[in-house]
Formats: structure tokens, sequence, C-alpha cells
């Protein structure tokens, strides 16, 4: 009995190496494979049925047919790297690579010139020892307005200046912030005072208005700036933004003047102009010439801001301003439309040099914060 299922084992085996050498492609192989040596495959069935056959006998089958897997497992692995040859020489045989083509030349991006504007700022306050914050970009009443002594009658509270959220449940609504004067209250409120010596602080980011035309924008950037502490007045304000100006425009002796204005958030405020001339055609000199441009506002921080979050103005003062920064940057590159700023038109920035033809690494080295 012995002998018999020894000779099925053995024929069984003759005819699977039959199909393996016969076989015609990949698909086919694996069906035979899994056919043979499957969980229900013919030679698995065999091992299976050990059980039934005493000690002896189990050791002498399974011996033979573990044999017989091993050697039909090697016979599947040659056929298979057979085909994969086979497939591999069709390919080289019809697909052909013509190397005369020239090449396509990637174009290699830069920053967007706001971007450009962003890192600029930073670099400079930075180094006059400012930090880097932000804040949420919808805003609480209290913070956009009310915190910073904006009265309830005044027109930046109207619906047609300021994008109003739907009401909460309690009926209060949310607004997309018109400036980024809301971080500064939010900063001065986390101030420990019983270990509190100085802060300088810039805050750039988006905000958001109800206006749109050749120089305003309904989402458009700016960066506001916070220097608060026991012994700060408008010295320290006009030296730091005349630093500033100069270096932003790169011009040592760019002329900078105070002019007095009017902030809820500060007392007293001045409004900065730098020195320009107006050419006929309407494009600006910087640095040079005799009329004024205003550029930015700026301030000493109101004591009702400061008593808003609980900090004596008796003890701490501290200055204030802002900047558009998209005005700031049509400025120094001479863009008269604010619009294309936001097309993604890769003609404009060719035509204002924001992507570089012969040397694509230049500015490569700076990061954006609003790509």
């Amino acid at each position: 009995m012995i002998a018999e299922l020894k000779d099925k084992i053995l024929n069984l085996s003759n005819d699977i190496s039959l199909l393996i050498s016969e076989c015609p492609n990949l698909n086919s192989l694996e069906e035979i494979r899994i056919n043979a040596l499957g969980k229900k495959g013919s030679i698995t069935s065999y091992l299976k049925d050990l059980r039934a056959y005493d000690d002896n006998s189990k050791r002498e089958i399974g011996s033979i047919v573990n044999e017989i897997k091993n050697k039909i497992n090697k016979e599947i692995v040659d056929r298979t790297h057979f085909f994969k040859k086979q497939i591999l020489q069709e390919k080289i045989n019809t697909e052909k690579i013509d190397v005369t083509l020239t090449s396509y030349e990637n174009e290699t991006g830069t920053l967007h010139p706001l971007s450009r504007t962003v890192e600029e700022l930073c670099a400079i306050f930075a180094d006059m020892g400012f930090s880097i914050v932000d804040g949420p970009d919808i805003e609480t009443d209290y913070y956009n307005f009310t915190a910073l002594n904006i009265p309830t009658e005044h027109p930046a509270r109207q619906e047609h200046d300021t994008f109003y959220l739907q009401p909460n449940k309690d009926g209060k609504r949310k607004v997309l912030r018109t400036h980024t004067s809301p971080v500064q209250i939010r900063t001065m409120e986390k101030i420990d005072l019983e270990n509190f010596e100085e802060i300088r602080y810039i805050i750039p980011g988006r905000t958001y208005r109800s206006d749109h035309d050749a120089t305003h924008s309904p989402m458009f950037h700016q960066c506001e700036g916070l220097v608060l502490g026991k012994n700060i007045n408008m010295g320290h304000l006009k030296g730091c933004l005349i630093e500033f100006c100069r270096t932003y425009f790169n011009s040592e002796n760019l002329p900078v003047r105070f002019r007095p204005s009017y902030f809820p958030f500060t007392e007293p405020s001045a409004e900065v102009d730098i020195g320009c001339r107006k050419e006929k055609d309407g494009s600006l000199s910087i640095g040079e010439g005799e009329d004024w441009l205003e550029i930015l506002g700026s301030g000493m921080v109101h004591p009702r801001v400061l008593e808003g979050v609980g900090i004596d103005p008796s003890v701490y003062q501290g200055f204030a301003f802002g900047m558009g920064l998209e005005r700031l940057t049509m400025l120094k590159y001479g863009i008269p439309d604010l619009r294309p700023f936001y097309d993604s038109d890769l003609r404009w920035l060719k035509h204002y040099g924001f992507i570089p033809v012969d040397n694509p690494s230049l500015h490569s080295g700076l990061n954006g914060v609003f790509s």
C-alpha cells in the first residue's frame, strides 16, 4: 500500500513538472503553483492524510512529499525567472528612447514679493531685538475693537468696512480681524508683571477689510510692532522707525518725518513719512526730492489700552506701530497695482523680476512666510 502511494506521488510530481515546463505565461504558472502547493493543492493533500498512517509510514511518506515540494518550488522559481527575462527582452526590443530630443527646462521659482518683504522686515527688526508673534485671524469684537479703545460709533465697526461672521448662540458676532493690533492685547495680557522688564514684538499677518481697488484688497497683510517697558519714550519710537525705514529702502540718508495724527489706541500718535520725488508719469523716486509719502502709523500706547490689560500706565509705557506690507512692497519694487499680487500670474512675477532667469539661486536662502 505504501509502495502504491509512493508511485502515485511520484507520478503526480512528474505531471506537475511537465505542466510547469509547458506553461505559457506567469498567470498560468501561478495557477499551477496554487493547484499543487496551495492549502488545497494536490501535493499538500498528501501531508494532511499522514495522520492515517503509522509513525514509520508518516516519516517515509512525509520525506518524499517534502522533497517533491522543494523540487516543484525550484522549478517554479526557474520558470518565473525565464518569463521575466523574456518580458524584459521584449521591452528592450519594442521600447526605444530618442536621446536626440531636447530636454524641457524647468523654471526655478522664488519667493512671492510679499514673502520677501515679510522676511526683510523680520530680519531688520530681529537685529533690533524684536521677537515674532502671531494670533488668530478670527477675532472677537472685544480684542479687535473694544480693548483697543475704539468707540462703538467708530466707522471701522460698521458692516460696510468690516467682515462679520454669523452670530453665535449668545448673539455675539466675531469678525475677520481688521488689523493685527488684537495680538498686541493678547500679548500684553500674558505679561508676568512681577518678572517683567521689557518686551519687543512684531506681528506680521493677514488682515481683512471690505475694500477692493488698485491699492486695496479684501485680504491684505500688515505688520505691527509693540515695545513696552518702564522707560520707553517717543525718542525710542523715532529712533526705531527711522532705522527701519532707512534699512528697508537701503538709503542711509533717507529723510523721515513724524506728522501728528490720531489713532484710538495710541496717544500721542504720528504718521511716518519718507522723502520722495513724484515724477510726471506718476512714478516715485524714494529718498530724493522735496515731496513726502506716508508709509505707516505709530504712537505711544494709550493709557486706557494699558489699563484694560491690567498694566499701570504710570509705571509702564510703550510704543506701537503698524504698516501695510503690500504698500511697502509696491513702493520698493515700483508696482502700481495691488490686485496682481494674488493672481498667481507668472508673467507678472517675471516682469517685476521676482523669477530670476539668469541666476535661479537668487534669494533662495530666504524661507517664505506667506507664499
